[in-house]
């Protein structure tokens, strides 16, 4: 992709879109800023493929492809919330919390593994989703906030408040 390889760029689309798509779903109920997302997010890859330096680059996302990938799509959906808050309502927040774990939730789980992967698994719903935000996803505390549509201070008293019982189940 980074030499301008078309094939390369439509293979990386086939393999991740329906995975970004869902995970962008799980975030937002609006299909609309859902695929204004997407088509933002794959046009900055496309224009910034250059710049993944790859495994072990110190990218600020773990050095994957997919991690880069899921902090420019995440990024490009904080600032759809931010346009859609100026101009008008806030797009309606997915579901918070669905009931069966979801594929993202049991795949971070069995990546981290061990007695993190189960002080995880143990966190209140709503505190794991602060935490992969902010820890995994890289988030600001003001980007946390409007990806889950919360006040500021609740994502700062969630993530305080998962760092306490993660703390407390890994002593």
């Amino acid at each position: 992709m980074a030499r301008g390889d078309r094939a390369a760029f439509e293979e990386l689309y086939r393999r991740t879109s329906p995975w970004l798509a869902v995970r962008l779903r799980r975030r937002c109920a609006d299909q609309q800023i859902v695929a204004e997302v997407m088509q933002e997010t794959y046009l900055a890859v496309w224009r910034a493929a250059g710049s993944f330096a790859g495994t072990g680059s110190g990218s600020g996302t773990g050095g994957t492809a997919v991690g880069w990938l899921w902090t420019i799509a995440a990024r490009r959906l904080v600032d759809a919330f931010r346009r859609r808050a100026h101009h008008a309502q806030p797009p309606p927040a997915a579901a918070p919390y669905p009931v069966a774990p979801a594929a993202e939730e049991e795949a971070l789980v069995a990546t981290v593994g061990g007695d993190v992967g189960d002080a995880l698994r143990r966190l209140a719903p709503e505190l794991r989703d602060v935490l992969q935000a902010m820890v995994l996803d890289g988030l600001s505390v003001r980007e946390t906030a409007v990806l889950l549509g919360l006040p500021e201070g609740t994502v700062k008293t969630r993530a305080r408040r998962a760092r306490t019982a993660m703390r407390e189940a890994l002593a």
